[in-house]
């Protein structure tokens, strides 16, 4: 994968964990949550990505369990994509790596990243769409 390859913008298919044999759970944010993903040919990044269904909380109220997103820089190192967070929600993100394993399939794109909630390390996977002409 060449950095030239992912410039544009990528809508979000697909967040699941993945189980011990890889096989898909319904990731955090349910089984239908949407996201946009854009890298800029200048460096920087920004990604977005909420639950679409299932949520309890009202429409004013902001959760990690609704929403994900953060702004800032992306190089590539081989085959992994490194985020590099300067602006999130999240304060654990901010300024920190954020690093995946990317494999690029023609127009798709798949985001392998690993992360510990309760003491486990839960492996998950973001597949991404190259988005047509922004419409």
């Amino acid at each position: 994968m060449q950095r030239s390859d992912l410039p544009g913008v990528w809508r979000l298919t697909a967040f699941d964990d993945l189980g011990p044999a890889d096989e898909r759970l319904e990731g955090p944010l349910g089984p239908d949550p949407r996201g946009l993903l854009i890298y800029c040919d200048d460096g920087h990044m920004s990604v977005s990505i909420m639950r679409t269904t299932g949520s309890t909380r009202p429409p004013s109220t902001v959760s990690p369990l609704d929403f994900m997103g953060y702004a800032g820089t992306w190089s590539v190192d081989g085959e992994r994509v490194v985020h590099h967070v300067a602006i999130t929600h999240t304060p654990q993100l901010k300024d920190n790596d954020q690093i995946r394993e990317a494999r690029l399939d023609g127009e798709r794109l798949s985001l392998y990243g690993t992360v510990v909630v309760g003491g486990r390390r839960i492996r998950r996977v973001l597949e991404w769409n190259r988005a047509g002409d922004g419409r």
